[in-house]
Parts: structure tokens; C-alpha cells; sequence
């Protein structure tokens, strides 16, 4: 079996994996404060919960964009799984062109994605990642990374129009029964952000579509609250919940049958 680890600003993902299917998947909240030793126990019982023995994780691969949690989260790795981990951006092949300005600063969880995306749903695609950022990231019919967007999560827009407005509550994310249903200032604000929240995604939709001048193009959705937008539109074709964890075992197994070292530049990572 392998392990997953996706760590993002907010929470981190890990996911057990025998070939592309998920077989248990676990969740954390991302604190650099923690130490080797509170990750790697915290890791072992969330796998062993699940009556799976730690034994049994053949290897582990992650992704990261909190570079200062990098140096606890791997020492617990070694040190409690007695596994070496295989780092997305440290020299692992991907298997598609970065066609961007700087390669090396495009975050790893977006070429993860993409990877998943092109190879399991076919290209040109976009991968659409709503998290902590909500990332739009195209991939065209030559497996080329051709860039991306980069937003205001739906959670963030939701905390900060909470903390600036002084009237304003914190809310819950949800969508009222209808656009016009919002008799008070909860509905209202529910209805705002999500009804303004899909109207941004299928704008940005179409217009990456009009300008790649295609006929067929896939969409494909994930992160933690992707369903409820995925759900409101004709315009994204699918959502995997597991996309993350998906990208990284194919990067997995593409680093494992050949070379782990590759130019990095305009036409290779």
C-alpha cells in the first residue's frame, strides 16, 4: 500500500492507497508548531484506526505548500515509518510539461492535480481545487501545463466579509433553496457568497474555453467544499474527491519505474 500525504494551508491529507483507489483517507489540521514525534504518532494511529498495519505502507509520497512543515512532517516519516518519502518537487518525474515563466513556483499540489486530471480524464483539461485558494489549472491536449488562476477560497471570502463588516455574522457555507429566498441578513449573506461564487467559476469556465479555442474540454473539480459548487453547474464534468491523492500515486509510480532526476526548466520537471 502506499501513502498520500497532501499538505495544504489548512488542513493535511493523507490517503492509503492500493492502486488508484483509495482505501482510507484521513484528515489534520496544518500546524507548523507540531513536532517529528506528534506527527508520526498521530500518523500511525490514524492508520491503524483504520485496522490497517503500518507495516503494510510500502512507500509514502508527498506534496506541500507549507515548506515550514516540511522538516517535522518527514523526520516522523523516517523515524516512525521507517520509509525514505518521495517529495513532489524534489527531482520526481511528473510525466507533463511546464510551459510557465518559473516552473519551480508553481505549487506542487497544482501539478499534482493536473497530473491526475490529464491522465485519468484526458486533456485539454482544468483542475479546479477548492480549498484554502480555489487554483483553475489548464492542461492542453499535448500534456503541457499552460498555467492557471489563482482566487479567494469560498471559506476565506466568508471569514473575511465576517471580520471586516462589523454588522455582519460568520456564517455557514450552504445555499439557500432559491436566489431570491433571503428574507434575513444570514440568507442573504449565503446567497451572496455562493450564487457569486458560481457565477466566478463558470465565468472563468468559459473564458479559459473561448480562448483555448476548443471544442472538447475537460472539467474536473476537488477539495473539501468543490461539491457544493460542482453541484450548482452544467459546466464542471466531474468531481473527485480523491484527485490529489490520485496525481500522486500515478507521480508515484512514473518515479519508480525510471529516473528520479530530470531537468527542471521551460520544457521539463
Amino acid at each position: 500500500m502506499l501513502l498520500t500525504i497532501d499538505i495544504g494551508n489548512t488542513h493535511i491529507v493523507l490517503g492509503v492507497m492500493q492502486g488508484l483507489e483509495v482505501i482510507s483517507s484521513f484528515r489534520m489540521t496544518t500546524q507548523v508548531s507540531r513536532t517529528s514525534d506528534e506527527y508520526g504518532i498521530m500518523i500511525i494511529q490514524m492508520i491503524s484506526s483504520k485496522g490497517i498495519a503500518v507495516d503494510d505502507i510500502e512507500d509514502v509520497i508527498v506534496c506541500s505548500v507549507v515548506p515550514n512543515v516540511m522538516f517535522s512532517l518527514k523526520n516522523s516519516i523516517i523515524r516512525y515509518l521507517n520509509k525514505k518519502p518521495y517529495i513532489v518537487g524534489e527531482g520526481l518525474k511528473v510525466g507533463i510539461a511546464i510551459r510557465t515563466d518559473s516552473p519551480k513556483s508553481v505549487g506542487a499540489d497544482r501539478i499534482v492535480n493536473s497530473v491526475a486530471a490529464y491522465n485519468i480524464y484526458g486533456g485539454p483539461c482544468m483542475a479546479i481545487d477548492f480549498g484554502t485558494s480555489t487554483t483553475y489549472d489548464i492542461t492542453n491536449a499535448n500534456g503541457e501545463f499552460i498555467g492557471g488562476l489563482i482566487t479567494a477560497g469560498i471559506s476565506i471570502s466568508a471569514d473575511v466579509i465576517g471580520k471586516r463588516a462589523a454588522q455582519l455574522p460568520y456564517i455557514e457555507i450552504k445555499k439557500p433553496r432559491s436566489i431570491l429566498d433571503c428574507k434575513n441578513t444570514v440568507s442573504s449573506m449565503q446567497a451572496g457568497l455562493v450564487y457569486g461564487y458560481i457565477g466566478q467559476v463558470e465565468y472563468i469556465i468559459k473564458q479559459v474555453k473561448q480562448e483555448l479555442a476548443v471544442d472538447e474540454f475537460m472539467v474536473v473539480s476537488t477539495g473539501g467544499l468543490g461539491r457544493i459548487i460542482t453541484d450548482e453547474t452544467d459546466l464542471i464534468d466531474v468531481h473527485d474527491k480523491y484527485l490529489t491523492q490520485k496525481g500522486l500515486k500515478l507521480i508515484y509510480d512514473r518515479s519508480k519505474k525510471g529516473d528520479k532526476h530530470e531537468r527542471i526548466g521551460r520544457d521539463y520537471i
